[in-house]
């Protein structure tokens, strides 16, 4: 058989093997199965009679990564943490990218609301945030230690219980997703408010730079994580409203057990985020530089992990992706 026959007779069989290995948690076991065994097939009739065409190449490559798709479950714990880190949480990522730019964009607005809210009432801000906070924050801005509010208490039990708390924001931002994406859309709608209107408070008392030092030490994260959370709590809800071709339950269970892995994903990060404000926020007045490597750093890791690393992968994935006139042409 010529090779141009070969490639215009399983090509499409090809594509659809590599869409099914991509959509893995979408298509039935047995079916990854089949295109396993398909493809080493095909690999082995191109060995035989193509043995120095791209071709042969493509076939071992999506070869391997029908291997590693597949028999990965059968990996070490060890190799399976690691690779829930590495693969499935930035693939999913990836997927549902759409509803962490719809997260952040509904928080976003939220704080431009508390802002705006807060410069054209004066009682905004105690509506929001409680008169005892108000007041605890404005006796320390005119002692000169705008967040010595983040020095009290000891630190290991400060930790504890900011994890906790923390924890239990994202919590709700993901399970309301259930409530038709609604639910979710006010846990991210008031902590963007509260974050926006706290924030004028400093700004109003002339201190917004020293402030800030401290509380984005920790912020930065726990920002992060609210809004990261949200996005799982869309992708829940958006689920059962929009299913397209699914049904709904089944539309619900995929996307619920895609949303869990990225909210696991970020139990690292409650947990930096908790000694961060236990332990480091209380020291942001001793060095301006050394708050400013804690954000930086903080960014660069979300930034990192949950846009850049995500788009790699996914890139890396596609560098495979098969050709036919590329090698018909070179063929003839």
């Amino acid at each position: 058989m010529r090779e141009a026959h070969f490639i215009d007779k399983n090509k499409a069989k090809w594509s659809d093997i590599e869409h099914n290995l991509k959509n893995k948690l979408n298509v039935h076991p047995d079916i990854l199965a089949k295109n396993y065994i398909e493809i080493t097939n095909d690999l082995a009739f191109a060995q035989t009679y193509y043995s120095k065409s791209k071709t042969k190449d493509y076939l071992n490559e999506l070869a391997l990564f029908a291997h590693q798709s597949i028999y990965k479950d059968q990996r070490t714990s060890s190799n399976q943490f690691i690779d829930f880190f590495k693969n499935d949480v930035p693939a999913i990522v990836y997927k549902n990218q759409k509803m962490f730019l719809y997260s952040f964009l509904i928080f976003s607005l939220a704080v431009l609301i508390g802002v705006l809210s807060s410069h054209f009432d004066p009682d905004f801000t105690r509506l929001i945030l409680g008169d005892d906070y108000v007041n605890e924050t404005l006796i320390n801005i005119k002692k000169g230690d705008p967040a010595a509010i983040y020095k009290s208490g000891s630190e290991a039990g400060s930790t504890l219980y900011i994890t906790i708390n923390n924890i239990k924001v994202a919590f709700y931002a993901f399970t309301l997703g259930l409530f038709f994406s609604i639910g979710t859309g006010y846990i991210l709608f008031s902590n963007g408010i509260m974050l926006g209107a706290f924030h004028y408070m400093f700004y109003q008392e002339g201190v917004l730079g020293k402030a800030m030092s401290a509380i984005w030490m920790h912020g930065t994260i726990e920002i992060s994580v609210i809004i990261i959370a949200g996005a799982c709590g869309l992708m829940i809800g958006n689920s059962f409203m929009f299913p397209k071709t699914l049904s709904r339950t089944k539309s619900l269970t995929i996307k619920a057990k895609e949303a869990v892995m990225i909210l696991i994903s970020t139990i690292p990060l409650f947990m930096i985020a908790g000694f961060i404000e236990g332990f480091i926020t209380r020291l942001y007045d001793v060095n301006l530089f050394f708050s400013l490597l804690v954000i930086l750093l903080s960014i660069s890791l979300i930034v990192w992990y949950y846009i850049i690393y995500p788009i790699q992968k996914h890139r890396n994935n596609n560098s495979f992706l098969f050709n036919p006139s590329q090698t018909t042409n070179e063929k003839e």
